[in-house]
């Protein structure tokens, strides 16, 4: 069978690992917390299997419009932000082309360039895990179609500044698309860090990321959008796979923004559990990142697997990654317990001068 052999070399992306019954699911990013009522009542009704979804998603862009000030054509609906990465890099690059962004980031990003023949130009985060925006913009050349700039981002927790991204905005050629994915920007809570919904209109290149399936909790229903200049939506509309975004989803989503209070409540207890723990994590001598999302990081390097064992021992299920680290997901406040005495125990593993211990230490 004749197949492409850059494929047949890429792994596929790895899902979390799931959780047996006496252990916390800490793996996936999920939000802990059930759907709201009125969000239940909302996929029930519409639920009628039978027929096929609107394409368009119509109903949810109209809201969504609303809310950030664009027009219907300015917002994109589909299947995961995942779904709208793969969309928009196929429709920007291809055979020939690069695609820059940073590294270590989400895993998804080299496996959607391959996929679209394009190669991935990776750009080293900097020592405190964090984009390097001047080595960002300096990798772009005239084979660049696109920039992805992840923040915060996943798996390090880190956040781009907004008067840094400005800055990178201006050295990245007007036609080259920038893609600025926040999947988790409603837990960040540092004041300086982008918002990319603040500058909406501001620039012709640049597309902006969010999901529901993190804040929102509807990971198990994909869904997720994208605002940005309508010819590129248009671009990416083309290269989505129809009636992907099903209804249960859209009537899902439009249900959780109007209850939106109540959600953001519980995204402000995710955030205050994340504040605590990582400085919990630190008193006992991790060097934990900068943490703006869902999720802890610890660059355990070579002793990642390792780490990972000792979490398990203790009921908590992480997302390991050999030779970079573990990132551990904010879950149950029940969980907190298991990740602190994993962290005693992943202190006395690492030797004393492994970059992911502290140098000093709270007595």
């Amino acid at each position: 069978m004749k197949l492409r052999p850059e494929i047949l070399a890429t792994p596929p992306y790895r899902q979390g690992r799931p959780a047996g019954p006496d252990a916390f699911k800490l793996s996936s990013n999920e939000n802990p917390f059930p759907p709201l009522p009125g969000v239940l009542e909302a996929v029930v009704a519409s639920a009628a299997v039978n027929r096929y979804p609107d394409a368009s998603a119509l109903a949810l862009r109209e809201v969504l419009a609303e809310r950030v000030g664009a027009s219907v054509d300015e917002v994109h609906v589909g299947a995961g932000s995942v779904a709208l990465l793969s969309q928009l890099i196929t429709a920007a690059a291809g055979p020939g082309d690069e695609v820059v962004y940073a590294w270590r980031s989400f895993e998804a990003y080299p496996g959607l360039v391959t996929v679209a023949g394009a190669t991935s130009v990776q750009v080293p985060n900097r020592a405190d895990h964090s984009h390097d925006l001047d080595a960002i913009a300096a990798a772009v050349t005239e084979r660049t179609r696109v920039v992805i700039v992840c923040s915060p981002n996943n798996p390090t927790g880190t956040v781009v500044s907004a008067e840094g991204f400005a800055a990178f905005l201006d050295r990245v050629p007007s036609d080259v698309l920038v893609i600025l994915d926040e999947a988790y920007a409603e837990f960040v809570t540092d004041g300086s860090a982008v918002n990319g919904l603040a500058l909406l209109g501001t620039r012709p290149n640049l597309v902006v990321l969010r999901t529901f399936s993190k804040a929102y909790g509807l990971a198990g229903l994909r869904i997720g959008w994208a605002t940005g200049p309508a010819p590129i939506l248009d671009a990416a509309r083309a290269a989505a796979i129809p009636l992907s975004v099903t209804e249960p989803a859209q009537q899902a989503a439009i249900a959780s923004l109007g209850l939106e209070t109540e959600l953001l409540e519980r995204v402000g207890t995710l955030a205050s559990r994340r504040d605590d723990l990582a400085a919990s994590l630190r008193d006992i001598g991790l060097a934990i990142p900068a943490a703006q999302g869902n999720f802890l990081w610890i660059a355990a390097g070579d002793e990642s697997t390792a780490v990972g064992e000792i979490l398990l021992d203790q009921g908590v299920v992480t997302r390991v990654f050999p030779g970079d680290g573990v990132r551990i997901s904010i879950g149950e406040a029940d969980a907190v317990d298991g990740v602190i005495e994993a962290g005693r125990r992943i202190v006395d593993l690492l030797p004393a001068d492994h970059p992911a211990r502290r140098t000093e230490v709270r007595a």
